[in-house]
């Protein structure tokens, strides 16, 4: 008994870890997207999040991917 709840701590650290580890993807990803628009259309950064989040709205696609497809396209994998 005491062995499996030493094994479940285990896994759902090692998955925290694994979800912290995705946000701070996405969270750079998503960066690097209002980067792009703010060069682009020289706007501020609020100016910028706000035009990824209508687009994620509009489209109906998550704010992630919206900035995914931004990037490779301004920039794609090689």
């Amino acid at each position: 008994m005491t062995l499996a709840a030493h094994a479940a701590i285990g896994l759902a650290n090692a998955r925290r870890g694994d979800e912290l580890q995705s946000a701070l993807a996405s969270r750079d990803i998503i960066g690097q997207a209002k980067g792009i628009l703010m060069e682009r259309f020289n706007v501020p950064v609020g100016a910028a999040f706000t035009m990824l989040t209508k687009l994620s709205q509009e489209l109906n696609i998550p704010l992630y991917e919206v900035a995914r497809k931004l990037i490779f396209e301004e920039h794609p994998p090689k």
